[in-house]
């Protein structure tokens, strides 16, 4: 009968394979001999550097691939984004599109760059825009914007903890003064108290202008925590410029109802007749599975309810500049599909958490710049627009994974294209 678990009694062997006991604690050891291939201690970016980690890797054969002449040329450009530089990966990009969108700052028929090496996904985001697209675009709204960061404080007891927050919420004014001394588009906009215990966690909210955001709320709120430590009248035991209640680069649940970055809705009406000829499926069967499947995610214990937002935004952010890591926390959001009064189907999802900007971070390099200036969306005054077009591109890559689905043809498309 065959096995479907590996029990804890089947490790062992599993490790050791034909391994000696003796032997097998001696791979598992700590081990102090030198170190070989060491670094040169500076991170920085200089030519000089750079040819001596080449030198230490000792690889010329693979050189040239990491370190192409484009890339030496350009490598003024990546200074303040990445330590111990050694060149650059290149990922295929293509375009899904042209996706319109009708939002409240998106307003346009985009052309969307994804970098990614899984195939078949950018001809799934294809898919989705061209069918959108046809139904006469998606209507997308962004709700609200805010980047938190959490310092934690620890006192003696309860007593102490309340004491602290009476005189914390005194303080508002001095905050925001310190806080936004740090930075020229930054915006301290509300502060919450979160008592558990003798813990204390204060939640800043920012915004953040056109950027990201995360390092400039970063910035400005320890500026406040120092004020903090330094004027407090209770003195915490001890305390973290982050006690981990933001939620930063991990799926949370806070945000469904609330936001961290930017929160965006996006929706369509579709005619049961492009349903027909794009999707080759029916609304009444996308509305059903979309009743199992979330069911389904519940069973799992998935945090929102959605097929695959991280397919989209992983290859989105990367093609753009943004923070890759983010993606994490990003793809929570709820995807919800029903069969609407015209026979028709209503299709929306709810994105609370899109960490993005258009300035800042890695959206100045030369391929990421390049992306988002194929969309227009570069720059100042450009990244509500830019959150609304991500939003809208998820919509698309949910009707088509889910038309895939309904149609039979989720595993063929695979086979075609990815093998």
């Amino acid at each position: 009968m065959p096995k479907f678990e590996l029990h804890r009694r089947d490790y062992i062997p599993l490790l050791s394979g034909d391994l000696s006991n003796d032997e097998l604690k001696e791979n598992l050891s700590p081990k102090h001999h030198k170190v070989q291939n060491r670094l040169i201690r500076s991170p920085r970016l200089s030519d000089k550097n750079i040819q001596s980690r080449w030198e230490a890797l000792n690889r010329p054969d693979i050189k040239a691939e990491l370190l192409d002449e484009h890339t030496f040329q350009q490598t003024d450009a990546y200074h303040k984004n990445i330590e111990h530089f050694i060149g650059t990966v290149k990922l295929p990009v293509g375009l899904a599109g042209p996706l319109r969108v009708n939002g409240l700052f998106a307003n346009d028929d985009y052309l969307i760059p994804l970098a990614t090496t899984e195939a078949a996904l950018v001809a799934s985001y294809n898919r989705g825009s061209q069918l959108l697209t046809a139904a006469g675009g998606v209507s997308a709204m962004l709700l609200n914007e805010g980047v938190t960061r959490t310092p934690g404080f620890a006192f003696y007891d309860l007593t102490q903890a309340g004491q602290f927050v009476a005189w914390a919420v005194t303080q508002y004014d001095q905050f925001k003064q310190i806080a936004e001394s740090t930075t020229s588009h930054g915006k301290l906009t509300d502060i919450n108290m979160n008592i558990e215990g003798n813990h204390v966690y204060l939640v800043f909210d920012y915004l953040t202008g056109d950027a990201s955001g995360q390092n400039m709320v970063t910035i400005a709120t320890n500026a406040v925590f120092e004020f903090i430590m330094a004027n407090s009248p209770v003195k915490p035991e001890y305390a973290f410029l982050d006690g981990n209640l933001s939620g930063d680069k991990k799926a949370n649940t806070q945000t469904l109802r609330s936001v961290r970055g930017k929160k965006v809705t996006a929706e369509a009406h579709i005619p049961a007749e492009l349903i027909a000829q794009y999707l080759h499926t029916t609304p009444e069967k996308m509305q059903q599975f979309g009743q199992m499947t979330t069911v389904g995610g519940t069973l799992s214990g998935t945090i929102g309810i959605n097929a695959h937002y991280a397919n989209a935004l992983a290859a989105f952010y990367i093609a753009c500049g943004q923070d890759a890591a983010c993606v994490a926390e990003s793809a929570v959001g709820v995807t919800r599909m029903e069969v609407d009064r015209d026979g028709g189907l209503y299709a929306s999802v709810t994105l609370p958490n899109l960490m993005l900007g258009t300035v800042g971070g890695g959206t100045g390099l030369p391929s990421q710049k390049a992306c988002l200036d194929i969309m227009g969306l570069h720059g100042n005054g450009k990244s509500q627009a830019l959150s609304e077009v991500c939003a809208a591109l998820c919509l698309a890559g949910e009707l088509s994974i889910v038309g895939a689905f309904c149609a039979g043809h989720f595993a063929r498309a695979h086979h075609k294209l990815a093998r």
